[in-house]
């Protein structure tokens, strides 16, 4: 898989650094379906996850997006990415990575359309986020692609790559190899079964496919396994929360239908009516080239090695970030509910914008923003930090 994930930390470091913010969300205002299609196709190149497309989405919301872009966004985004769109062409095959960008398409914009028809007098969003008026150079912005691409997003998702290798190694180990056979003549029940436990627990969208290639082998329909590829990265009991308080109960009841129907309607899509040997393991994943080592090509190996080097890199640069505490004139705000980069940087720019904040710095790890500045207004901070979807604690 690790040449596929470096291809798409490269790809994700280009759309992030040279596609700017304000494109997306002069698309996606008004409540129409042509803000909720653009929605989806902006969303489902993007590698952000569950956690780190929240933040993302509540800005979006606050430059003017509709609440049915929104939550289209907030679909399509975490199902895949570049990177695992190749991953999962690299583990499931190609028409596993065919599937999944069309099913969190159709699925973004059936949510997002009903919920711009529930919400059809929501208004545009008068406050915009400032997104500030500096400009790099191109040798810059190449060099912020390389930094986002191999050591933020290392950062965000490289430890739910390893849990997911891990997972699927258990999995293997002590799942009996007919576990899921006596569930073969039943794979609504397969589905129903994954839907429970991948709906509320975080999955990343890469980490997720070798657990499903691991359950496959063990006997679990491609369908079901579509599911918990789907349903799996697309939300969590975080996503949940932070949904019904941003949008609303509406708005979230949709989102989740949305994903299940989606998820379930196109698992047995694949179960009933396509070609069985299209979605099967061991075309990909043989003897051969699956249980010998010997046999991994030279650029594999080199990856594999590049990538845990830049696993290294990155938590190592992340550790020496948490040594940067308070210092004296800060003011700190404790902030509830940051998970990773994307939530620092969105957390860093929106207070940063805000009247007499000269500096601001976040520390993930102790779910603090440290503020700089003289005459600014603690409410404004602390409105800004409920309105990006994060809870602010009293110290």
């Amino acid at each position: 898989m690790t040449p596929y994930i470096l291809l798409g930390f490269l790809i994700a470091g280009i759309l992030h650094e040279f596609v700017p913010r304000r494109i997306y969300a002069s698309k996606l205002s008004g409540n129409n379906l042509s803000s909720v299609v653009w929605a989806a196709l902006f969303g489902i190149p993007l590698p952000l996850c569950s956690c780190g497309v929240i933040p993302t989405a509540a800005s979006l919301r606050r430059e003017g997006a509709s609440k049915g872009a929104t939550v289209s966004f907030l679909i399509s985004t975490p199902q895949t990415g570049v990177d695992s769109i190749l991953a999962t062409a690299s583990l499931l095959g190609v028409p596993f990575a065919i599937l999944r960008p069309v099913v969190a398409f159709v699925t973004a914009i059936a949510g997002g359309y009903a919920v711009n028809r529930l919400q059809n007098d929501d208004k545009k969003n008068a406050t915009a986020c400032h997104s500030g008026n500096s400009k790099k150079s191109f040798l810059q912005k190449c060099r912020d692609a390389l930094y986002y691409g191999f050591v933020e997003m290392v950062q965000d998702i490289g430890k739910w790559v390893l849990a997911g290798l891990a997972i699927a190694a258990v999995i293997t180990a002590i799942l009996p190899d007919d576990f899921f056979v006596q569930f073969g003549n039943y794979p609504l029940l397969n589905m129903l079964v994954i839907l429970v436990v991948s709906v509320p627990m975080y999955l990343c969208a890469t980490g997720s496919i070798p657990i499903a290639a691991a359950l496959m082998l063990k006997g679990l329909s491609p369908g079901a396994a579509l599911v918990l590829l789907m349903a799996g990265p697309a939300t969590n009991m975080a996503a949940i929360l932070v949904i019904n308080r941003t949008l609303g109960r509406k708005p979230l009841i949709v989102y989740l239908l949305s994903i299940i129907i989606g998820a379930i309607s196109f698992g047995l899509l694949i179960d009933y009516a396509l070609p069985a040997e299209w979605f099967s393991v061991n075309s990909h994943c043989n003897g051969d080239t699956c249980h010998h080592a010997m046999h991994t090509p030279w650029w594999q190996a080199a990856s594999s090695i590049l990538f845990m080097q830049l696993l290294v890199i990155a938590y190592t640069l992340k550790l020496r970030k948490k040594e940067k505490g308070n210092t004296a004139g800060q003011s700190s705000f404790r902030i509830n509910g940051m998970m990773c980069n994307h939530c620092k940087a969105n957390v860093e720019k929106n207070l940063a914008a805000i009247e007499g904040v000269k500096e601001v710095h976040v520390v993930l790890e102790e779910g603090r923003a440290y503020i700089d500045g003289s005459g600014y207004d603690r409410n404004t901070i602390i409105s800004t930090i409920k309105e990006l979807g994060y809870e602010y604690i009293e110290d």
